[in-house]
């Protein structure tokens, strides 16, 4: 027996104009009886916003409400996480998992100024999303009712979806071809689904829609320069840009070189793997250049527990854990590190590859007199000796009592003359 719905007058519906939302707008009004007020986040999607309002409102929504979100993003979520380091295993710059938290705290803004009882969104109960977009509702307002259609409908494929959407007349573009799952904005593309479920499966190049392939990208290098502000990228080739500017720029640039392509197998957060492909252009070429400027301005020890928090950060924001208190913690340590993260970064960019070809920064911790090897007044090298017996006692200990050697079959060495009389 199935629960009772709860009663719902209106909902603020996270509005993509896709074939899953584009039908969730019929299905609302005809499983809950409320009215349905389509509320659309500009986040760099481009062309995919075109025709949304009508197709909204010819779906049967009351209300289409688009908000253009992209310097924010970029400003608020896209830098943050540029500055954090963060990068989910190994691979993932996380631009999905980034864009969710905006759009349902913009849902939640709008339920208030329209007097909605409740959000929807059109993720699947298979997914990360689902849990990003609830985790936020509840942080910001958990009196909202949240309707998540693909964890009640039968719907079940795409044909099932596309039969629903001729049999309500709701227009939509996609067709049973269509066998990619795919999700837009300023940070990244994506793709999921068809073909890519299997992992052992190359994927073609027509599936790459961002960047060209690396194959085809210019025979010559091109160099481009980045200047940092306490962390956060300002100016592109001695122009300054706003971020989503800055962002949009060096995506086109990347785009070119056929730079920022991941092709990954990655844990889900509800516990399964998922096979995933990313185009990441942009977002590449300033996680590369954030990384070598802090290389010349951290010190070791800095730098070292940045890199554990880079982890967690990475975790948070993949979990939906944006409005977090722990987020909230580990922004204040990472914008207490960024002051020095001032300067400018020279990359190649060549055929898929972001080469670092110089640093400079008025914060440099780098000084050519400590580091050369030839004789200097700042650094004794006989002191060096010192050092390593200190620094090597813990193992000298462990080899006068005796203790194995893991992974060595040695015969043990008599330290008789070790011992006093």
């Amino acid at each position: 027996m199935s629960p009772e719905k709860p009663a719902v007058k209106k909902v603020v519906l996270a509005y993509s104009g896709g074939l899953d939302t584009s039908i969730i707008v019929p299905w609302l009004k005809e499983n809950y009886g409320c009215e349905v007020v389509a509320f659309t986040a500009d986040l760099g999607q481009g062309e995919e916003l075109e025709g949304l309002e009508e197709k909204a409102l010819a779906s049967g929504a009351s209300q289409f409400i688009l908000k253009d979100l992209r310097e924010e993003f970029a400003e608020e979520y896209l830098f943050r996480l540029l500055r954090s380091g963060a990068v989910y295993e190994r691979k993932y710059l996380l631009g999905t998992s980034i864009a969710r938290p905006l759009i349902a705290k913009y849902q939640v803004e709008i339920a208030h100024q329209v007097g909605a009882d409740a959000v929807a969104h059109g993720a699947t109960g298979k997914g990360n999303d689902q849990v990003r977009f609830e985790l936020t509702y509840m942080a910001l307002d958990p009196r909202l009712k949240v309707i998540a259609p693909w964890r009640e409908w039968h719907i079940r494929s795409r044909l099932d979806a596309l039969e629903y959407a001729r049999a309500k007349g709701v227009p939509v573009t996609a067709t049973e071809k269509t066998i990619y799952s795919r999700d837009s904005n300023l940070w990244h593309l994506s793709h999921e689904g068809g073909p890519l479920e299997d992992p052992w499966h190359e994927p073609d190049e027509s599936v790459w829609l961002r960047t060209v392939s690396p194959l085809n990208a210019p025979d010559e290098p091109e160099y481009v320069e980045i200047e940092f502000e306490s962390g956060t990228p300002v100016a592109v080739n001695g122009q300054r840009l706003s971020p989503a500017k800055l962002i949009e720029y060096l995506n086109a640039l990347g785009s070119a070189h056929g730079i920022g392509r991941v092709d990954m197998v990655e844990n889900r957060l509800v516990g399964m793997k998922s096979r995933g492909l990313y185009e990441t252009p942009g977002g590449t070429i300033l996680a590369v250049a954030h990384k070598e400027l802090e290389s010349l301005v951290l010190d070791h020890a800095t730098m070292h527990f940045k890199d554990l928090v880079a982890l967690k950060y990475a975790e948070l924001v993949y979990q939906g854990l944006w409005f977090s208190p722990l987020r909230e913690a580990l922004d204040a340590f990472i914008d207490n590190t960024q002051g020095p993260v001032t300067g400018t970064v020279r990359l190649k960019l060549y055929k898929g590859n972001v080469i670092p070809a110089g640093r400079k920064s008025p914060f440099s911790l780098y000084r050519e007199d400590f580091a050369t090897f030839g004789y200097d007044d700042v650094y004794d090298q006989a002191d060096a000796a010192g050092f390593i017996r200190l620094f090597g006692l813990p193992l000298k200990v462990r080899a006068l009592n005796n203790l194995p050697v893991a992974g060595l079959n040695l015969p043990k060495p008599d330290y008789s003359r070790f011992k006093r009389d």
